[in-house]
Formats: C-alpha cells, sequence, structure tokens
C-alpha cells in the first residue's frame, strides 16, 4: 500500500454516527474532547465560522462547501466569532442516527456530517499525522463529499442488514478522498508527515520506507531514492517532517509492531523478525525507546512510562540483520 493508505488503515474508524445540526440567530459552539475521532461536514445553506485548535486564522464558510476534521483536534463552529462558545454538550444529546439538533429554532445555517472514532492506542499520534483541517472548495470535489455523508446518514438511519460495513467503507472514503484532495492541491508550507507527501523527493523517500519496513535502509539509501544528495535530503527531511529519516523509519516500524501486538497474538521474536531485527533483545530496546514500555507490557496493555532521554537516538538501525541490495 501507499503510505496515506497504510497510516489510515492502522486508524480502523468506529462508532460511526452521522446528523445534522440546524442554526438560527446568535450561537457559538465548542467542540471539545475530540481526541480520537474524525469529522466530515458539508454546509447545505447560510454561513458559519470554523475555528480548528492550534489553528490562528478562523475559516468562513459558505452554502456548498465541505470540511474535514482528521487529525483529532478540538474545534468551534459559531455564526460570531466574538461570541463567548458554549460547549456542545449542552445542545446535543446523546446522538441518534440521522437526527437533526436545532438551535435557537433553526433557519439560518444547516449543516450535515458524520463522525467516527478510531481505535489503537496509537492513534493519536497516527492522527496528528494528518493535516488539522481539509477544506473542500471545487464544487464537484464538495458534490461527492456530500454524498458520502448523505449516503452514511441512510445506511445508520435505516439500519438494514451491512450498514455497519458500509459505514466504515464510507468513512474510509471520506477521508481518503479529502486528503487527496488536499495533496492534490499542492501544499507549500507547513512542518509535517502529510506536508512531505507533497514533495516528489520526500514522498518517494516514505514510500520506500512503507513499502519494505524491514530493509536496512540507511540515510545515504533513502536519499539515492529520493534523487538527492545524503546531506541535502538529510535536511529537508527534517525541516519538512519535524523529524530525521531514521527517527521515522524507526517510528514507523514500531507503529507496525503496536499494531500487530494489539491485533494478533504473533509472538515479539516473530514480529521482531518481521520487521528486520536479529535479535528480539535488539528491537526491545528499540520499542521501549520509542514506546515508553516493552513489548511484553505493551501486549498485556500496561501504560507505557516516560520514554528515556534518547528517545531520539536511532541506533537501532544498525542491530538489524542486513537485507539483500535491491
Amino acid at each position: 500500500m501507499d503510505p496515506l493508505s497504510d497510516v489510515l488503515s492502522l486508524l480502523k474508524p468506529r462508532s460511526y454516527v452521522s446528523s445534522g445540526f440546524d442554526a438560527g440567530g446568535d450561537w457559538s459552539i465548542q467542540f471539545s474532547n475530540q481526541q480520537n475521532r474524525m469529522k466530515c461536514y458539508a454546509v447545505i445553506s447560510g454561513e458559519c465560522w470554523l475555528l480548528v485548535e492550534d489553528l490562528a486564522e478562523p475559516l468562513r464558510l459558505r452554502a456548498g462547501e465541505c470540511f474535514v476534521l482528521p487529525s483529532g483536534r478540538n474545534f468551534r463552529l459559531a455564526s460570531d466569532i466574538a461570541l463567548a462558545p458554549v460547549d456542545s454538550s449542552v445542545f446535543f444529546p446523546p446522538p441518534s442516527p440521522g437526527g437533526v439538533v436545532t438551535i435557537n429554532s433553526g433557519g439560518d445555517c444547516y449543516l450535515v456530517g458524520s463522525r467516527f472514532g478510531v481505535t489503537g492506542r496509537n492513534s493519536t499520534s497516527l492522527l496528528r499525522m494528518l493535516p488539522p483541517i481539509v477544506h473542500i472548495r471545487k464544487a464537484s470535489d464538495q458534490s461527492a463529499l456530500i454524498w458520502s455523508v448523505e449516503r452514511m446518514r441512510q445506511e445508520l438511519r435505516e439500519q438494514r442488514p451491512g450498514g455497519s460495513l458500509t459505514a466504515q467503507h464510507l468513512a474510509h472514503m471520506m477521508l481518503i478522498q479529502a486528503l487527496r484532495l488536499h495533496l492534490e492541491e499542492g501544499l507549500n508550507e507547513g512542518v509535517g508527515w502529510f506536508f512531505a507527501l507533497a514533495d516528489k523527493q520526500l514522498s518517494a523517500a516514505i514510500a520506500a520506507i512503507h513499502a519494505d519496513p524491514a530493509y536496512r535502509w540507511t540515510l545515504q539509501v533513502l536519499a539515492e531514492r529520493a534523487g538527492m544528495s545524503r546531506s541535502s535530503f538529510a535536511l529537508k527531511f527534517k525541516a519538512a517532517v519535524g523529524e530525521t529519516a531514521m527517527d521515522y523509519v524507526s517510528r514507523w516500524r514500531m507503529m507496525l509492531a503496536s499494531d500487530r501486538f494489539e491485533n494478533t497474538k504473533d509472538s515479539v521474536s516473530t514480529v521482531a523478525l518481521s520487521l528486520g531485527y536479529e535479535s528480539e533483545s535488539a528491537f526491545s530496546t528499540a520499542f521501549k525507546r520509542i514506546m515508553g514500555c516493552t513489548p511484553r507490557q505493551y501486549k498485556r496493555g500496561s501504560p507505557p512510562a516516560s520514554p528515556s532521554a534518547n528517545s531520539q537516538d536511532t541506533s537501532d538501525a544498525n542491530a538489524q540483520k542486513p537485507a539483500p541490495v535491491r
């Protein structure tokens, strides 16, 4: 799979809710506790403001526009950004499938949306690899996303056989569709893994890592995959992604390992060998440094300890069994 598909496949969307709300008059709603939640919204009529955590500038949304919040950040929707926000729990009772919440008798702004939670102890870290917001502006792209939102509302409301699986596929489809459009727009600024995917050189190196995470990657080999010199690649990767290329290699391997521990009965030694480590002890040392606990503690569901001060060290790369030159 490609890197974006890899990350989304580890998130495993669950707990689908699709509904709408019809607001009127003056209103400002704060949506907190959004960890491990993704949201897709479409503005059917009217206008409103959107403010997303960690983003300085508010976004004005108009009828027909869509947006996706894939990174689990808190956000606020409002008729006027100067209004003091009220927590969403005041307006939104436990959701009913396909229902509509009315605020101040409605009539001014009508939105429909889908929400889905994601599972896994690394879901927060995975979500933060994605952009804080994807704003869909083109009419053709908006219509496709609105269809997906409305289809999910229908599936959840009617509860037909196979509805849960259909909702899961729709959730993935909405995310992939929105994120793909975001990449195609061309991202010229920002730091993070997702921004690096928009760069042809860096995305080539990231794709190589994801295609064969057990390979004995070195900075020189990755630079060659990117078509760059070793020093230029090292500087560009860290500036774009926010960590060194070898740190990323190690961290992605541990993400894969933790997913295996959560969803299979594979032994530590089996997982270690599959990721290119020549011994269980070398793998366990790397896992504890990056994840904050030993593999066996992780398998038991024990809370991780604080990672050691040398968590950025990448010496585990030297402890792997050499792979054939390709």
